[in-house]
């Protein structure tokens, strides 16, 4: 039988890249905005971080060793999970409550579906949520900064409160990271650098992340209730989740689509959410839900974008 030749249909892609290298690379590419977020708020933020990182690792090392399954812990993956999540709490929060999620999302949500590459959606995202739910008020308060450091109001909050008030919302210090909000979200100028790095690496395209942002600049020029307040954009794009997310969670190989068009629908829709639950929910964020929704919905893209072979009949009538 081992003589028999495996035949399958082109195209055949062939690529000496390994998962350890991509994974390493995102890894990488989070360093400028770990560090920002690490020096602007100092130990505690440091301090999740790495325990974060370390409980993704060993809890990824403990199931595969008692499941006697292959240990994958060199692949750097379990490391991205946990690095990711901790970058999605706020730098005040007690570091045993992300080191649960990046328990919950590497035992349940990647490995008793089979590990990488079989988890149907987004385990950092998926944990975060999680801890939302579970951890309502510790994942929701802020530490203010510099002389607003008595208030944990981030921009996005205070906008959807004080919707007459936009102008008092500082885009410079939004797009630098000098706000309130999670360690690694905040600094829109490191988050680029990091996206700028894998996009130079061939890691991830450029594509599914500029369609989000874009359709995310649409929806709020139409809905926003600001006309064509472009000032009021820019905050809207600079002041929450929404580049991080757009560029390290929506572009997961794994949990996005592999189709040209299915990409396109799937940042569109990812777009259109992240819209109506900032503008029209009980949040002032949406990136999360945004992401995890459309994870669940990829299998179905995935199966109604597959193009038409080349010379196939089409269905008859």
């Amino acid at each position: 039988m081992s003589k028999l030749l495996n035949l399958s249909s082109n195209p055949h892609i062939r690529d000496n890249v390994t998962t350890a290298e991509i994974m390493r690379d995102v890894f990488i590419a989070l360093i400028p905005t770990t560090l920002y977020g690490i020096i602007q708020w100092g130990f505690n933020a440091a301090l999740v971080c790495i325990l974060t990182v370390a409980a993704a690792v060993i809890s990824e090392l403990v199931y595969e060793k008692c499941m006697k399954l292959p240990i994958t812990i060199k692949d750097w993956s379990a490391a991205v999970t946990g690095l990711i999540l901790a970058l999605n709490c706020p730098p005040n929060i007690p570091a045993w409550i992300p080191c649960l999620g990046a328990v919950f999302a590497i035992i349940i949500v990647k490995q008793l579906y089979g590990g990488l590459g079989k988890n149907f959606m987004n385990p950092a995202l998926a944990a975060r949520c999680f801890l939302l739910i579970s951890f309502a008020g510790k994942m929701t308060s802020f530490t203010g900064v510099g002389a607003d450091a008595l208030s944990g109001a981030t921009p996005l909050a205070f906008m959807k409160t004080n919707p007459d008030a936009i102008a008092k919302v500082d885009l410079g210090a939004a797009f630098l990271g000098r706000i309130p909000g999670t360690i690694g979200e905040v600094s829109k100028l490191c988050v680029l650098i990091g996206a700028a790095y894998l996009i130079i690496r061939k890691v991830i395209s450029p594509k599914i992340p500029l369609i989000y942002i874009g359709t995310v600049a649409v929806f709020t020029l139409l809905f926003g209730g600001h006309g064509f307040d472009l000032y009021y954009l820019a905050c809207e794009l600079c002041a929450g989740g929404l580049i991080f997310g757009a560029f390290f969670m929506a572009t997961d190989y794994v949990t996005s689509p592999i189709t040209p068009l299915g990409q396109i629908i799937f940042a569109i829709m990812l777009g259109i959410l992240t819209g109506l639950f900032r503008l029209f929910g009980g949040s002032a964020e949406g990136v999360s839900y945004a992401i995890i929704i459309c994870n669940i919905l990829v299998p179905m893209i995935n199966v109604h974008t597959v193009p038409k072979a080349f010379g196939k009949e089409g269905a008859k009538k």
